[in-house]
């Protein structure tokens, strides 16, 4: 570990307009260029909901870090607020890391990408796209929206698709959105409702959080399935499989990481939400600092 680490509060453009994000440096005399790891979140996240965690010791090893919020979220610009687009997400990706490859003092050939949840989905992604890309972590990732869908609650199911399509409606008309709340208990009107999703979400949320989003995106999120581009990806790729995952089932991710060319997994006897918090974080994320270390040679300048 190489000691404390230095945040600093950016922004950088994706479309016409700007993603709020923070920049992690490690700690250290040496003026080789060193490797960085874009981190971004899952439904409806921001980055104060623990991927700050992440970051910090990922930085600790050696890493730079761009920790960022997807436009109409968080603190990055974009208008409506809370609207929740899977292409425009991941034009954000491709954005940040554009905008990482740049930075002062990184090595554009060593940039990883780090994603969680719907974000863990999207990194693949980002991947296929990008042959650049030098690594990616998948944290409990959305891979395939089908079997996500199966593991959901039907009494949820006609109250949002009604909630999609008023928001499509209104979004024709010029309105606000309508919009559908994040996590709820089971048989609640929201887009998780697992057992553990509403107390397991909430726990991260940061004072003020606004846990609601555009209901237009249950009417694409069913046939979003990043697993598929697992095959495309060229880099490494590291799963962290939470084995009783309510939210993104296991074994549907096991099954598209089983395409990959360069792929490790991690499993872990743990629900969606218990990698962000206590003992079951301090194993994933040593788990996750060794990967990126050792495969973007965080200890060994070029």
């Amino acid at each position: 570990m190489m000691g404390p680490v230095e945040r600093h509060d950016v922004t950088f453009p994706s479309g016409t307009d700007r993603c709020a994000a923070w920049v992690y440096r490690p700690s250290s005399s040496a003026d080789d260029p060193v490797p960085l790891v874009v981190l971004g979140h899952g439904l409806g996240a921001v980055r104060e909901m623990r991927l700050d965690a992440y970051a910090e010791r990922f930085a600790a090893a050696g890493l730079a870090c761009l920790v960022f919020d997807y436009r109409h979220f968080g603190a990055s610009g974009g208008e409506p607020r809370q609207l929740l687009d899977i292409g425009r997400q991941l034009d954000d990706w491709a954005a940040a890391i554009a905008f990482a490859r740049t930075l002062d003092g990184v090595d554009p050939e060593r940039v990883g990408l780090f994603g969680s949840s719907f974000g863990g989905g999207h990194v693949l992604e980002a991947a296929a796209r990008d042959p650049r890309v030098a690594a990616v972590v998948a944290q409990c990732p959305f891979t395939d929206g089908v079997a996500s869908a199966l593991r959901s609650d039907w009494r949820s199911s006609m109250p949002i698709v009604r909630l999609a399509l008023a928001d499509l409606r209104a979004a024709r008309r010029g309105g606000p959105p309508v919009r559908v709340p994040v996590v709820g208990p089971p048989g609640s009107v929201a887009l998780m409702t697992a057992p553990d999703a509403d107390a397991g979400y909430r726990a991260l949320c940061p004072e003020g959080f606004d846990d609601t989003v555009s209901a237009r995106i249950a009417c694409s999120v069913l046939a979003y399935r990043p697993g598929r581009a697992v095959a495309r990806v060229g880099c490494p790729i590291l799963f962290s499989v939470c084995d009783h995952d309510s939210v993104a089932p296991a074994r549907a991710t096991r099954r598209w990481a089983s395409r990959g060319r360069h792929v490790e997994i991690c499993g872990y006897p743990i629900g969606h939400f218990d990698i962000y918090v206590g003992d079951d974080f301090e194993l994933a994320v040593a788990d996750q600092t060794e990967f990126l270390v050792r495969v973007l040679h965080a200890d060994r300048p070029r």
